[in-house]
């Protein structure tokens, strides 16, 4: 866990936390899905809360192992990218994003379409009850909203960056892995009907998502610091941290072990050598991406960012 970023981390824990609180809070007969998950916000029990707390609720194990694997995944390199305040708010506002997007497509299709307003009982299961108890029933958790921003964010910021990805043989390259997603969520939300999962919210983050990174792309300085161009500040977190890296490798081989005069020379010609060979690593991402780079050069920004 030491090599997860923070927010990473800490997202990682309390969602499993939470998840594990569900079945201690189950045995007493208190169902937290229930109270913290988003209800409809025209059913009695909605709180304005629920569009935060139902991103940490998960409705199964599976649904909970594959957020958070794909969080650990894509989250790492994104927050390691942007740093952690811009993470954690891209993070939040996604899942919020998500959950309006959720309340929206709800309020479309169970009252402009069906027109429960005129009904005072439904049809549930085979058995009649009252709207507000339905509506009691729309409850949606998990942090598969927020998660899909990420891997939105992920495809934006590295399109060119090939990754594997089950079942396929071969890797793809991350815009194309992004697009499908989009296709298939799409797909699966005009498609599908009573599969209980909710694609209109998983879309709903990658929306908020990529309207965010436009907006910070066309204001770079603006949003109080969340602006900034993440991909460069990842680079000069590399170039500082490859400069502190062989100051004390200058110190552990003994290079400092002379005169005050050697002493200087020493340490600015090997400062000198190693900034102009990442110098040379970073122009070339710049120039040609990150794919055009050797497998040794690869190698040698990861040891560079990895005792960030």
């Amino acid at each position: 866990m030491r090599s997860i970023p923070t927010i990473t981390k800490n997202l990682l824990i309390i969602n499993f936390l939470m998840f594990v609180a569900t079945f201690v809070f189950q045995r007493g007969g208190i169902d937290l899905n229930y109270l913290l998950g988003l209800h409809f916000f025209m059913a009695s029990d909605f709180h304005l809360y629920q569009l935060l707390t139902y991103m940490f609720m998960h409705g199964g194990l599976q649904h909970i192992f594959f957020n958070m694997f794909a969080l650990w995944m894509f989250g790492c390199v994104v927050e390691n990218v942007w740093g952690p305040k811009k993470f954690l708010f891209y993070y939040i506002s996604c899942g919020i994003g998500a959950g309006l997007i959720q309340e929206l497509v709800q309020y479309i299709s169970y009252f402009a379409i069906d027109g429960l307003n005129n009904y005072e009982y439904v049809n549930l299961n085979g058995v009649s009850v009252t709207v507000d108890y339905y509506l009691n029933q729309l409850t949606t958790v998990g942090a598969s909203g927020a998660i899909y921003g990420i891997l939105l964010a992920f495809g934006m910021l590295f399109p060119e960056e090939r990754i594997f990805i089950f079942p396929l043989p071969v890797p793809i390259k991350a815009k194309w892995f992004i697009l499908a997603y989009v296709g298939i969520e799409l797909f699966s939300a005009l498609g599908t009907s009573g599969d209980g999962v909710a694609h209109f919210a998983h879309l709903g983050g990658m929306l908020f998502g990529f309207l965010m990174i436009r907006y910070w792309k066309k204001h770079p300085d603006g949003g109080g610091g969340y602006g900034r161009s993440g991909g460069q500040q990842f680079f000069d977190r590399l170039r500082n941290n490859w400069e502190k890296r062989s100051h004390k490798k200058a110190d552990d081989n003994g290079v400092h072990s002379h005169t005050e005069s050697d002493k200087d020379w020493q340490y600015n010609q090997q400062k000198q050598a190693n900034q102009k060979e990442i110098d040379d690593i970073l122009d070339k991402i710049r120039r040609s991406g990150y794919d055009s780079l050797t497998e040794e050069e690869k190698k040698k920004l990861f040891d560079a960012g990895k005792n960030r």
